[in-house]
């Protein structure tokens, strides 16, 4: 039997990196890769106007913590149950038509609550509706996407274009919110929408240009039934320490420092004024710090390890968490919002890469659903907890909360023998590669 179908079994992060090496570099990858993220960049700017647009809507029109819970929850939980499967089928279909197939689904998605808000249906049960839509088209998207960055991109270069995708999603998070602010000051919610729909029609154009081949294990007959392959996934993750630890801390981070940053609209909107421009600077604040960051960490981040990265991200996501609920003054708030922009490419980034570069290239798509599971897992249920506690409490009492128990986590996180393994064998990898090495670190059990 081909090796490449044999069902999946824990391997040890030697033969990952092993692989990982071995990998061919791609043709034409630079052209490739400008399509791919010519198009994503496009689709990118039409949702995340409609983001904007719709949180703005629910924020100003409601002011309640627990009203942005639920659009959170119901743009989140669905992610999380499709990604169970999205990942597996990262791993037997081929990804670029997963890409494009949930591109189109969220499309017409929107197009019908545009049509709906148009005639006069604004009831929040629609919206919710169609976050979920868009939320489960997210949980085949981000597993595929994931795993299709390696095969359009030589291993030498993930960690710099990683950055430069998160890079150019904060430009567009920096020009997405001051083009939504002119549009919802001068056209109805539901027209807006109509420009997600035209945005992902050319994105799904881009991608269809880009060259993606089926991996072999999914091209041929005989394959593993989806359980048996999810079950695969499972055991190979549970098998794999350096993974499983970051898969653990990804949780915790995500549940304590991000689901908090839902509300800083919220506490704009309460205690600072509810001008337009004021949740527009907070947006820009964070997206002008997320671009520098992403541009920059292809060379910065070559310089330091990537679990350190990843720990002075979470550093930086507890400490920002802290300021963000001690502002006294709306500068303030935003410098901070700014400087948790810089820590999300610190944190994201690298975690990426680790996969991309640990994890052999037929399992990722499971891996990153998992990924996906463990962002979707978290983020609605931090937010469901601190979004009905700062209906009770003010939103700054609720993120010097958060931040303090961030910083309680991360000691935790790191005092464990598998956090101290994991810090010590990413000196040994970053050492080998500074070198010119192909590193072996112990075995992920």
């Amino acid at each position: 039997m081909d090796p490449m179908l044999e069902p999946d079994i824990p391997a040890t992060e030697a033969a990952d990196a092993a692989e990982v090496d071995a990998a061919p570099v791609p043709e034409n990858w630079v052209r490739n890769v400008v399509l791919f993220l010519g198009g994503q960049t496009v689709s990118l700017f039409g949702s995340m106007l409609v983001q904007y647009a719709v949180m703005w809507y629910l924020t100003l029109t409601t002011k309640e913590g627990t009203v942005l819970a639920l659009a959170t929850i119901f743009g989140f939980v669905p992610q999380a149950v499709i990604s169970i499967f999205g990942g597996v089928w990262a791993d037997r279909h081929n990804r670029k038509y997963l890409v494009m197939g949930a591109d189109a689904a969220i499309a017409v998605a929107t197009l019908a609550l545009a049509v709906l808000m148009l005639r006069g249906s604004g009831d929040l049960w629609l919206i919710y509706a169609v976050m979920a839509v868009r939320s489960a088209g997210a949980g085949i998207q981000t597993p595929a996407v994931g795993a299709l960055v390696p095969q359009i991109v030589p291993a030498s270069q993930l960690l710099r274009i990683n950055g430069l995708n998160q890079s150019i999603q904060a430009g567009m998070m920096l020009l997405a919110p001051a083009i939504a602010a002119i549009l919802y000051a001068n056209l109805e919610i539901g027209s807006i929408l109509f420009i997600d729909v035209a945005t992902a029609v050319i994105g799904i154009g881009f991608l269809a240009l880009v060259p993606v081949p089926t991996l072999r294990r999914t091209a041929g007959q005989e394959r593993p039934a989806y359980f048996a392959d999810l079950v695969g996934g499972v055991r190979y993750i549970s098998g794999h320490r350096l993974v499983r630890w970051l898969l653990g801390l990804f949780f915790v981070v995500m549940l304590l420092g991000g689901a908090p940053s839902f509300l800083t609209p919220l506490m704009v909107a309460r205690t600072f004024g509810e001008e337009m421009w004021k949740l527009t600077a907070l947006e820009l604040a964070f997206s002008i710090g997320m671009m520098i960051a992403g541009a920059t960490i292809g060379w910065w981040g070559a310089r330091t390890g990537r679990i350190q990265l990843i720990l002075i991200g979470s550093v930086a996501f507890a400490v920002c968490t802290l300021g963000l609920g001690l502002s006294p003054v709306l500068w303030v708030f935003l410098v901070f919002m700014f400087l948790f922009g810089l820590a999300v490419p610190a944190f994201s980034t690298p975690s990426t890469t680790i996969i991309q570069e640990v994890v052999p290239m037929e399992r990722q798509g499971r891996v990153f659903g998992f990924l996906g599971i463990v962002g979707a897992v978290s983020m609605p249920l931090g937010v469901g907890v601190f979004g009905p506690l700062a209906d009770v409490w003010s939103v700054q009492v609720v993120l010097v909360i958060a931040g303090g128990l961030t910083f309680v986590a991360l000691a935790l996180a790191l005092l464990t023998p598998t956090g101290r393994w994991a810090l010590a064998q990413s000196r040994v990898r970053d050492s080998a590669l500074a070198y010119g090495a192909s590193p072996e670190p112990a075995p992920g059990r």
